[in-house]
């Protein structure tokens, strides 16, 4: 029969996905082998070479790249049935948890060889960003039994709040970035999807602090917000100062630019799912908005050089995160609840969802085993 024909034809796709994947994980095991276990940035998937970036300091591999590998590994190691993946995500875990932290504070660049941190310049934008994303979407994603990154994931929420959450002479509130101790009054847009993390691990907290994290939430995701309000295009720029007399506005010329970026509108898309404030739609239809008058071109959407500017310069590249992240973002935004549903999906950093593992004892001849929301 048709259903069956079509059942046969898409389960042979599936697997056809699995294998491939399977092949890919294999070719990059080869990264891992460093002293530490901490994968290098740059692998050449023929030789198994790899190396570092040559812009990363001193050779070092970074944070968001090394520590935005957990879920997808896991997932790995739960198709495959081969739990090297997994073992490889642990491993970093290991080391991570085993040095020294300044201030609790985890740097963006680490040796590979020493396993020693090189520089002290903290991020919760570029650089660093994901890491913490994946400590509480880790904790999430194993049906919250991941009690390490649990513990992991609020104590860096801890550092984060008692050494870069800063309040503006505004009142906004924002993330700073940490340099050896000096803080620069600097947000990046990618630092934005911090009103999203924050909110999703609002509930699993110490109970006392639910509201604060909530609130927390909010104030990010107001400032970021801000930061689009108050450009001429009402699109938000790469970074964002508060000295100077500055409050949620780039000053200077390498900021000024919009290149499509996700992450302001993935803090409005969990905020809405998890507080339902019409507002965030508000907002998200604001961008939506700003996209359609300053961002469509005849082939797609461009990036635009200033945002500030009344008439503005396209810099003719539709990245690849506006397919996969920012119009995803917004189309859940305003799709109902039951689509993707939090509780059964988590999404990576690129906004592709994975099912939640559930952990069920199933009664039978097969035993005990794990079951994904998938199956």
């Amino acid at each position: 029969s048709l259903y069956f024909s079509l059942h046969r034809t898409l389960s042979r796709q599936v697997m056809q996905i699995c294998l491939t994947l399977m092949v890919l994980g294999e070719k990059l095991l080869p990264a891992f082998n460093t002293p530490t276990g901490i994968p290098r940035g740059v692998i050449n998937l023929g030789s198994g070479t790899s190396w570092s970036w040559g812009w990363a300091s001193a050779g070092s591999s970074i944070l968001a790249e090394f520590g935005t590998l957990h879920l997808e590994f896991v997932h790995l190691s739960e198709l495959s049935n081969n739990g090297i993946y997994t073992e490889k995500v642990m491993n970093i875990r290991k080391l991570l948890n085993k040095i020294e932290k300044p201030h609790g504070l985890y740097p963006n660049f680490l040796s590979p060889v020493s396993g020693n941190w090189v520089q002290h310049h903290v991020s919760v934008g570029g650089l660093g960003d994901s890491f913490y994303e994946y400590l509480i979407k880790s904790y999430l994603m194993s049906d919250k039994t991941d009690e390490e990154a649990k513990k992991m994931y609020y104590s860096a929420l801890e550092a984060i709040e008692a050494n870069l959450v800063q309040k503006s002479p505004g009142g906004l509130t924002y993330m700073a970035e940490w340099r050896g101790g000096i803080l620069d009054h600097k947000m990046g847009h990618l630092a934005c999807f911090s009103g999203g993390m924050v909110v999703i691990g609002a509930d699993d907290g110490a109970p006392e602090k639910r509201q604060h994290y909530l609130d927390l939430a909010a104030e990010i995701t107001h400032t970021c917000h801000e930061s689009y309000s108050r450009s001429a295009t009402k699109l938000g720029p790469e970074a964002f100062r508060f000295d100077g007399g500055a409050e949620a506005t780039a000053t200077r010329l390498s900021d000024r630019y919009y290149i499509l970026r996700p992450e302001v509108i993935e803090s409005y898309m969990y905020m809405w799912r998890l507080t339902h404030d019409p507002k965030y739609r508000e907002w998200g239809w604001e961008a939506v908005e700003a996209l359609e008058q300053h961002c469509r071109v005849e082939a797609g959407f461009s990036g635009i050089r200033d945002v500030y500017a009344q008439t503005v310069s396209h810099d003719n590249m539709q990245q690849s995160f506006f397919l996969s992240e920012t119009l995803k973002y917004l189309y859940l935004l305003f799709s109902d609840d039951d689509l993707l549903p939090l509780e059964d999906w988590v999404f990576n950093t690129e906004a592709h969802p994975l099912p939640v593992v559930r952990k069920s004892c199933l009664q039978g001849e097969g035993g005990t085993h794990d079951k994904t929301t998938a199956e």
